[in-house]
């Protein structure tokens, strides 16, 4: 939860809703749609610990639907590191859309 309230501090502190909001906003839908329900727990375990995220596919995924083929499995992960870029706490860090819509061109 740490990570959420950060960014609703971001807010609250500068007053100002901006572009890197909505960066990190797709951030949590796009993981959320990957994992099949919000992220908030999941998120806050990992992002304060490392910048590097080393987790198997299958803890991120929506047990709903079945394993993913080896090509798709690649494009998930693509999407995920794009999604966790998004979700850095500092808002000058995380991307553009522009260059997240670039990123996911695959």
């Amino acid at each position: 939860m740490i990570i959420f309230l950060l960014h609703f501090a971001e807010l609250a502190y500068s007053m100002k809703i901006t572009e890197k909001c909505d960066v990190y906003s797709f951030g949590v839908l796009a993981l959320e749609v990957i994992k099949g329900k919000h992220p908030r727990d999941f998120v806050s375990s990992i992002l304060p610990s490392s910048s590097v995220i080393n987790i198997p596919l299958d803890e991120m995924l929506d047990p709903r639907f079945p394993p993913p083929s080896p090509d798709v499995q690649g494009k998930l992960i693509s999407i995920m590191e794009v999604a966790f870029s998004c979700l850095d706490a500092s808002p000058e860090s995380r991307p553009t859309m522009q260059t997240v819509t670039q990123q996911l061109r695959i």
